[in-house]
């Protein structure tokens, strides 16, 4: 039995849309977990650098994780909701406690 073009195409497209979350949705959700992580680290007191270098210790090993998850995740669109909407979400956090950290309040 051959393939054609037409089998292959919504197999490339999975392909496509796993790859893409895999490396782009995982980074995206990793910069807000790491702009909330920091950012709540040094409002509690941890200086920055420090701060950074253990968010990004730890960002690095759950960009495996993710990466990993991706590609065995039945359901593309909560993994695509999750990484972009928890990426969001963390990011817009992350902003809230760095607006109260430099105001002063």
């Amino acid at each position: 039995m051959s393939t054609t073009a037409s089998d292959t195409g919504p197999m490339a497209l999975a392909i496509l849309s796993r790859t893409g979350a895999s490396l782009l949705g995982g980074y995206a959700f990793l910069w807000g977990a790491s702009s909330v992580g920091i950012a709540a680290l040094v409002a509690a007191g941890m200086a920055f650098d420090a701060a950074r270098t253990l968010c990004m210790m730890v960002a690095l090993l759950a960009y495996l994780g993710i990466f990993l998850w991706v590609w065995a995740a039945r359901n593309m669109l909560r993994v695509w909701l999750v990484l972009l909407g928890g990426g969001g979400l963390m990011s817009a956090a992350a902003l809230l406690v760095q607006q109260q950290l430099t105001t002063g309040a």
